[in-house]
């Protein structure tokens, strides 16, 4: 394994002097960091990033991990931690991992370079060993929407079996009996857990599984619009759908829309994370609350307490979610 003292030995330099170059310290000199990344370059040496943030200790910045900022659902994750950062008087920097285990790693890692000694990670692609990996030589980092065994007081997460459970239970309430369900195609814990929920659900109610009332897609509008199509074809005797989130509901409730099929008269379906679409959509969708900023502000503040004596450290907790009856469902007649 090429090490720092390698790099020294073949710039002709002190390890000291190599360290200031990889961190970028003003007071390297031209020469020296030509030499060092040069030297990087020929041996192939890749800075251990989890040493470098445990070295400088920095904690005036908060990293962020997501898998894509343009989604609504991060967009108010980061607004929550960022505003934690700020009544903290800290900064946050965000890395995007899009469902990647490599982009999650790189993410981790260039923030960990870039002195983050805080982290809110928010990682479905890496392996628990991996994450377990990190989360023993970064004291400072907060895994969410995740439970890594080991690490449970380090991790931030939904009971998303008692969201879809409530959903599908609600339906049958309203006097439905044959529920399908829309769900995600990432083979992520969030769509094994729900789909989980709507199962058991069923199963409590002694209503069968029907053979295709399930359909999985991308969780987004055209994922929606694809499973419920999908769902349409197969089934003439559906009267009620549970969505993995709002997206796949709002794309749903557009084909039913689009096969003159009203909802909630004929048809009722339910979203899951309550985002702020399903306060517009037509009818207002009844969904699961998600409550994601609060978990977010709750890693953050973990977060800084675990590198920051004088932040009270909070206990774990799973938070739950809550139904949000709203327009798009009503009673089987």
């Amino acid at each position: 394994m090429i090490t720092i003292r390698d790099v020294a030995e073949q710039a002709g330099v002190s390890v000291a002097t190599v360290s200031r170059v990889l961190n970028n310290h003003p007071s390297s000199s031209k020469k020296a960091r030509l030499a060092v990344q040069s030297a990087v370059e020929k041996l192939g040496y890749r800075p251990n990033a989890n040493a470098q943030a445990l070295a400088l200790q920095n904690t005036e910045t908060i990293g962020v991990v997501v898998t894509d900022v343009t989604d609504p659902f991060f967009a108010i994750l980061v607004k929550a931690v960022d505003k934690v950062a700020e009544e903290h008087q800290k900064t946050i920097l965000i890395g995007i991992g899009y469902h990647n285990a490599e982009k999650e790693r790189k993410a981790i890692d260039t923030l960990l370079r870039k002195r983050c000694s805080c982290l809110v990670v928010h990682s479905k692609a890496l392996s628990d060993d991996e994450l377990r990996d990190y989360l023993s030589k970064i004291p400072g980092m907060v895994i969410i929407n995740r439970i890594v065994r080991g690490y449970e007081k380090r991790c931030v997460s939904l009971d998303n079996r008692k969201g879809t459970f409530s959903a599908t239970e609600m339906l049958i309430g309203l006097g439905h009996k044959n529920i399908g369900y829309i769900g995600s195609n990432h083979k992520i814990t969030d769509e094994a857990e729900r789909i989980e929920g709507y199962l058991s659900a069923l199963k409590h109610y002694a209503l069968s599984v029907k053979a295709h009332a399930i359909a999985h897609s991308s969780p987004d509008f055209e994922g929606g619009e694809e499973a419920m199509i999908n769902l349409l074809s197969y089934n003439s005797d559906l009267s009620a759908v549970v969505a993995y989130n709002d997206s796949m509901a709002a794309g749903a409730i557009s084909v039913l829309s689009e096969n003159n099929i009203n909802v909630p008269k004929q048809f009722s379906i339910i979203g899951f994370d309550d985002m702020p679409i399903a306060k517009y959509l037509i009818p207002k969708l009844t969904t699961i609350r998600y409550p994601i900023d609060l978990m977010a502000t709750y890693a953050a503040n973990l977060a800084l307490s675990l590198v920051d004596n004088t932040i009270k450290t909070p206990e774990h907790i799973q938070f739950n979610p809550t139904l949000v009856r709203r327009f798009s469902t009503g009673n089987f007649t």
